[in-house]
């Protein structure tokens, strides 16, 4: 078949269903096309749905280029049809010479003109500043997020607007590459490596029994307002063949620990948990917050061995510990889903958390984890 192409309604209908969670399979049926052709659109646009056009408050509208015709053809001045549209006498003159003069005046083919001449794209920034898209292109290389990119450059030139450039420019300069600017194999470094952006859906985890647990609602007011350093959360990240690791990330200062486990059985997870715990300072050592997951079964045990409670989240809630499941989040761009995790040395499991504890957080004033913990502990020293 030849190339598709669609018209204005048809492109609209597309990404409004896209949107709405319609696969490929399903819109490619709908348009009476191959689910190739479709995804060829989404892929040209990297997911990214474009802008519907409107037209800006100050230009002339439809009616007013009627009435400038309608002025013309009863052979009215520019100033008094200026003033019948509460518009500049400028505006008025400048519109007639631009479409034709008063002889060939038409508002309809004027319309239509200035509609055309206002289509954009206009260049973007990261492709016309070769030192911006520089500086962006080597943080990204660092694995730095778009939104820290954005907060660190407003820092780090606070006089100087053309070194400034929103996240949102960054993903579009990566997914849409028309736009130029940006490789596209940076889009690597991003936190879910994602080359298109994908309307989101939502998982249900599920409920394990865990004998003698302590509810969330236990846990004590203090925790809540993150004031008090040493309270932690704590999950499994899960990689291939049932491979695991341990992430804890504090709650005050979002300082991330990751544990290397030899099996995922509760008594190792415990142990291994327990051995890193015991490495902090005691005013670190407050308390643990896990989800319902059976590897915590035997959490009484690590109580004994850390003097750390361990409360557990209620089922199906894991924004209860919000911190632990955004550090779980990051960590996915240095082990995606279908890595062996197993594989990866305790060494090179802190390598990585150091990566993370020295990126600014927007949570801490684009502060860093690291930096923030630091404070925590130079006082007892």
């Amino acid at each position: 078949m030849g190339r598709w192409r669609m018209d204005s309604l048809e492109r609209r209908e597309l990404w409004t269903r896209r949107q709405g969670g319609a696969t490929y399979e399903a819109l490619g049926q709908a348009f009476g096309v191959t689910r190739e052709a479709i995804f060829a659109v989404v892929r040209g646009r990297g997911g990214v749905p474009p802008r519907p056009r409107r037209r800006a408050s100050i230009t002339l509208s439809r009616g007013e280029r009627e009435e400038i015709s309608r002025g013309l053809a009863a052979d009215r001045t520019a100033a008094a049809i200026a003033r019948q549209l509460g518009r500049a006498t400028s505006t008025i003159t400048r519109e007639v010479r631009r479409h034709g003069g008063r002889q060939q005046y038409r508002s309809d083919r004027a319309d239509r003109r200035a509609w055309a001449r206002a289509r954009r794209p206009k260049p973007c920034r990261l492709a016309t500043e070769p030192r911006l898209r520089r500086l962006v292109a080597a943080r990204l290389e660092a694995d730095w997020s778009p939104r820290q990119i954005a907060a660190w450059l407003r820092r780090q030139y606070p006089d100087n607007p053309a070194m400034h450039v929103s996240h949102e420019t960054i993903y579009l300069s990566l997914f849409v590459q028309a736009r130029g600017g940006l490789k596209r194999d940076l889009v690597r470094h991003l936190r879910r490596g994602k080359s298109l952006r994908r309307p989101r859906g939502r998982r249900r985890p599920t409920v394990e029994h865990i004998p003698d647990l302590v509810s969330i609602r236990e846990r004590p007011a203090s925790v809540e307002d993150r004031a008090i350093p040493g309270h932690w959360e704590g999950d499994l990240l899960s990689g291939k063949r049932h491979s695991k690791i341990a992430t804890l990330v504090e709650r005050h200062s979002r300082y991330v620990m990751l544990v290397r486990l030899p099996h995922a059985d509760s008594p190792s997870v415990v142990r291994a948990l327990a051995r890193r715990i015991r490495t902090l300072p005691a005013h670190l050592r407050q308390s643990l917050t896990w989800d319902r997951g059976r590897e915590l079964a035997a959490h009484r045990t690590f109580t004994v061995a850390t003097n750390v409670r361990v409360y557990f989240c209620d089922p199906r809630s894991p924004w209860q510990r919000g911190s632990n499941e955004n550090t779980n989040g990051l960590l996915r761009q240095y082990f995606p889903k279908g890595t062996d995790v197993s594989h990866f040395t305790q060494a090179q499991l802190n390598a990585v958390a150091r990566r993370l504890n020295t990126r600014p957080r927007q949570t801490l004033g684009w502060d860093t984890p690291a930096a923030k913990l630091a404070a925590c502990v130079a006082p007892t020293a």
